[in-house]
């Protein structure tokens, strides 16, 4: 038998869904599973959106330019540029979802065995495409004491080697829901400019910001245009993930024209996820003004759920759809299987993601699980009272084992 390779064998498992197959058997035994364990939003698609693919009449479905549709670059550089951004339809190559605008920038902007400095936990699949791209990830710990915070400038520069060619940050942040400040983002700015880097943002979450605050895009800092790289998508603002519509977005252009290399090699991008996502721009203002209204409900819900369990930690927020929290246990991972293998309340169990795998540095985020409060709010106050009698059981039973093993 042919061996496996060793970039196949070093891809890691996604935490958010390895436990699926559990997930699946809990199923079958009738149970009822809360999945708050990966961003799939319940949210309803903009009618309009899939309006056009209805409405669709061609007879041929053929390839767009390898950029993306030109009248869809030039409709997404509107949108941009209602918020201020300057980027003209040549800036942006519309991609298959926001991953491959990801695997574009790692291509394009580092060599492999370079170093991209990550505040950590990040999205668990910056590890897959990192080791796809021979990219090494240098992480920075963020503390659920602070709330996740952007660490200590400090922090960043004793990690910066003649390998690191990147910092990369996701604004509102996968999972914590974090919410970079301007402020926070010039010392990026400060930081990638001393030392001559690359700053990539993935900023999919941008409409999902609370409690007054805006959402600051590193487009709107002054003296980066050569280093700044947005990653974007349609997946979460429109709750269109299946789509797979995302795109790059740079003012650099040799770095564009590199990229569009590896967008010539891919062919084109989805053509029914294009002519959903031009759509998608018509959105009106409204069904994001209701849609940010109901996930505050549900943020609400979740972090007042939480952390009225006992032993239980949850930052708030202050934007996306995540929350990081840490539980009274010993190993998430243990916890979030036997959630699903074990336990049910009122036949009804909870499937969560443990943390652990949103960390690059070992030993990090083992007492820890993300939770995406992507249900209805009714869904969200069943899956807490189900969480808190599965935490007491859990509890009780570590208890007694240790009790057992002492005898």
């Amino acid at each position: 038998m042919p061996f496996i390779s060793n970039r196949g064998n070093k891809m890691p498992e996604s935490p958010i869904r390895k436990l699926v197959p559990y997930a699946e058997a809990a199923k079958k035994k009738g149970r009822k599973v809360f999945h708050l364990n990966i961003g799939q939003p319940d949210i309803e698609t903009p009618e309009v959106a899939l309006k056009a693919i209805k409405n669709i009449d061609f007879n041929v479905v053929e390839y767009s330019h390898s950029a993306g549709n030109e009248s869809y670059r030039k409709g997404l550089s509107e949108y941009y540029n209602k918020l201020d951004l300057n980027i003209t339809h040549n800036d942006i190559i519309i991609t298959t979802g926001g991953s491959e605008a990801l695997l574009f920038a790692f291509n394009t902007c580092l060599n492999e065995g370079d170093e991209v400095i990550i505040p950590e936990p990040f999205y668990a699949n910056y590890n897959g495409f990192a080791t796809t791209s021979g990219v090494n990830v240098i992480p920075v710990t963020s503390s659920i004491e602070t709330g996740f915070g952007l660490p200590e400038i400090s922090e960043f520069e004793k990690l910066i080697t003649p390998k690191t060619k990147a910092i990369l940050i996701c604004n509102p942040g996968n999972p914590t829901g974090y919410l970079y400040s301007k402020e926070e983002l010039e010392i990026l700015k400060n930081i990638v400019l001393k030392h001559n880097l690359f700053l990539i943002a993935d900023e999919v979450y941008r409409e999902f910001c609370y409690d007054g605050k805006k959402h600051y895009s590193i487009f709107n800092l002054e003296g980066i245009e050569e280093n700044a790289i947005v990653i974007d998508s349609i997946s979460k603002r429109y709750s269109m993930c299946g789509a797979r519509i995302g795109a790059f977005v740079c003012k650099n252009k040799q770095v564009v024209a590199t990229a569009m290399k590896y967008a010539q090699a891919r062919l084109s991008p989805p053509t029914f996820g294009q002519i959903a996502g031009e759509a998608a721009l018509k959105t009106p203002t409204s069904y994001f003004e209701n849609v940010v209204k109901e996930y505050i409900q549900r943020r609400n819900i979740i972090v007042e759920g939480l952390n009225a369990i006992e032993g239980v930690k949850c930052p708030t927020p202050g934007g996306a759809f995540y929350a990081v929290a840490e539980l009274p246990v010993d190993d998430a991972d243990k916890f979030c299987q036997w959630l699903l293998e074990e336990f049910e309340y009122n036949n009804q169990t909870v499937m969560l993601a443990p943390a652990a795998g949103f960390y690059a540095t070992k030993g990090l985020g083992t007492k820890e699980v993300r939770v995406a409060y992507v249900l209805n709010q009714e869904a969200l106050k069943e899956a807490l009272v189900c969480l808190k009698k599965a935490l007491e059981v859990y509890q009780g039973s570590t208890i007694q084992k240790k009790a057992e093993m002492k005898l």
